[in-house]
């Protein structure tokens, strides 16, 4: 081959190269773009606005008292560093099977009462003196002993319903604890698993948000540089 033939080759090839360049350029900066929106699923961090902001992971229930250090993060910020509310964000998790779980606390008192979850994690109801029927960690009356930290409680400002309405704490529900949950009702007598998860889902307390696994959520979170608080 010539030097003649190779050098416009050579231009030739360096024409094609060029134009890929460009071509490819349109789609990386849409890639980008793309990599830039969040995912659906992880909307619920647009709500985390706080300069103090920490997730709270427990996926025991230990009585409310993830609850209690959630209120208690919120009330010393407040009180020991002059921080408003509007400052701080806090985020509860409710996943995990058994009668250690806290995965009941996101479901309302229709679906305590249907699937008897104060006989499946071992609460009585003080009110009556049997197995709840109610969510005791939604709202506490005169008299109740939840939430609570080891003996000491209750703590009706560290309700679930409290901690929403007055300091915008988010409560996020693992969807595969809840179909998880369904599979153990089903081995328990209620039902069928896929039937009961629909259920579950259907009766999730209001403000509580369905994220697709917590151990994502968890790892979202820590990227978006929210701190972790392991109950």
């Amino acid at each position: 081959m010539s030097s003649k033939e190779t050098k416009s080759r050579r231009r030739f090839l360096g024409k094609v190269l060029g134009a890929a360049t460009a071509a490819s350029l349109p789609l990386a900066k849409m890639s980008a773009a793309g990599a830039a929106e969040r995912n659906e699923h992880d909307k619920w961090l647009d709500g985390i606005t706080g300069s103090h902001k920490c997730l709270f992971d427990f996926p025991q229930h230990k009585r409310g008292a993830g609850l209690v250090h959630i209120y208690n993060y919120i009330g010393t910020y407040m009180a020991a560093y002059g921080a408003e509310v509007s400052d701080i964000s806090t985020i509860g998790t409710f996943y995990s099977v058994g009668e250690n779980s806290s995965i009941a606390m996101a479901f309302n008192d229709a679906m305590w009462a249907k699937y008897k979850f104060g006989e499946y994690m071992g609460l009585d109801d003080p009110q009556t003196g049997k197995p709840a029927v109610r969510n005791l960690f939604y709202k506490t009356l005169d008299g109740d002993e939840l939430p609570r930290v080891g003996t000491i409680g209750p703590f009706p400002d560290a309700s679930i319903s409290a901690l929403q309405a007055n300091m915008g704490t988010v409560f996020l529900l693992c969807n595969n604890a809840s179909t998880a949950v369904g599979m153990d009702l089903q081995r328990l007598g209620f039902g069928a698993a896929a039937e009961i998860t629909a259920e579950l889902k259907a009766n999730i307390l209001p403000g509580v948000q369905v994220v697709p696994a917590l151990v994502i959520a968890i790892e979202k979170a820590q990227a978006e540089g929210i701190a972790y608080n392991k109950q």
